[in-house]
């Protein structure tokens, strides 16, 4: 069969390839098209579009880049319909990609949506055009199937696909590690600052002034797609930058300053005391304050419903306050333990891996049978 795979983001990459992978297990005609990045296009997939093109953070830069959102909008239409796929897998990348699902419904070709929008938090109104232009729907956290149940839409929990992202990693002993990147044998800040050039332009400054005074190495974990000229004016002799290798610096880190986003959750499943940082454009933030309903910012206090994590948002971001609470994940004994003791309920809630290889099974066993109808 035919699929179409639209993922718009680093995690989107990163989960759309262990999904392709299953897919392809199942299904060993598969034929794949995609919209992603290097790891989508490692596992086969024909790359239309990659995503270091494609991402475009808060209200005023996409309004900046309009025109180039549209024409990717049409000539993605276009390319579906000229291709003419058994179906088109949506992963997350709600505002591109519910514009196509509803134009593919259209076509009479199958729509699934894997990592669902996270409508629970803002636009839940979005769930009338996910009822009406979405076949099948996968969600990853617990809480998301009885939200589309109260809204009289099945959807099915698959587990989260970060477990079996992890589980598949292979990691680098930590003496190979430090050798191999030419790393001493101080303490380890990992800094995690988004895959996106405004993301890094914000908020990279100050998560790096905060290491400044403390007896530590720094490592910039470089997103897959974000090219290292993004980081070139933060580097020095003490802070290293280290691309694709992500899960290692994680693994050996004693502690991590992370944006807000997926890399939240994959730092906790690596047991990595943390703190989130989050500052967008301002205009954009008081939009988005208006509009957004949730409690928190990162998905481990999300997902655990309660404060796991600090969160230093916008004018709580200054490099003082996340110097302090960098103080407490290196050198307070009692706070870590405390954080990795949350973490692993985290774990526990979010259940065991496959949810890539479930994704597969759903997804191949509904064409099949739609196709018998």
């Amino acid at each position: 069969m035919k699929y179409y795979v639209i993922a718009g983001e680093a995690s989107g990459d990163l989960h759309g390839s262990n999904l392709i992978k299953a897919i392809k297990f199942k299904d060993q005609n598969a034929d794949i098209r995609a919209w992603g990045g290097d790891l989508i296009q490692e596992q086969g997939a024909f790359l239309v579009k990659h995503i270091r093109t494609l991402a475009f953070m808060g209200f005023t830069e996409v309004l900046l880049n309009i025109k180039t959102i549209l024409s990717n909008i049409s000539f993605c239409k276009k390319d579906i319909e000229e291709w003419k796929p058994d179906c088109v897998i949506f992963i997350d990348y709600p505002g591109f990609n519910l514009r196509i699902a509803e134009h593919v419904k259209s076509l009479k070709i199958k729509t699934i949506y894997y990592i669902s929008p996270q409508i629970w938090a803002w636009k839940e109104n979005r769930i009338k055009k996910i009822k009406s232009s979405i076949d099948l729907m996968c969600v990853i956290l617990p809480f998301e199937e009885a939200f589309y149940a109260k809204h009289n839409m099945v959807a099915h929990y698959v587990g989260h696909p970060l477990l079996d992202a992890i589980q598949n990693y292979v990691y680098t002993d930590k003496i190979s590690f430090l050798n191999k990147n030419k790393l001493s044998d101080k303490k380890i800040v990992a800094v995690l600052p988004g895959s996106r050039k405004q993301e890094i332009k914000a908020m990279l400054a100050a998560m790096l002034k905060a290491t400044q005074l403390k007896d530590v190495q720094v490592v910039i974990a470089g997103a897959p797609s974000a090219p290292e000229a993004w980081y070139a004016p933060f580097l020095s002799d003490n802070v290293k930058l280290i691309h694709n290798q992500t899960y290692n610096i994680l693994r050996h880190a004693d502690a991590a300053l992370v944006t807000s986003g997926t890399a939240t959750l994959e730092t906790a499943l690596h047991q990595t005391p943390q703190v989130v940082c989050y500052k967008a454009n301002a205009i954009s933030y008081r939009i988005a304050k208006q509009l957004i309903k949730i409690k928190f910012i990162s998905l481990v206090n999300l997902i655990m419903d309660k404060i796991i994590v600090k969160e230093l948002i916008q004018d709580k971001m200054e490099y003082q306050e996340i110097g302090q609470e960098l103080e407490q994940l290196l050198n307070n004994a009692h706070y870590r333990q405390s954080m990795k003791a949350s973490y692993q309920e985290l774990i526990d809630k979010l259940g065991n891996n496959g949810a890539s290889s479930r994704t597969a099974d759903l997804i191949y066993e509904f064409l099949v049978t739609s196709s018998k109808a």
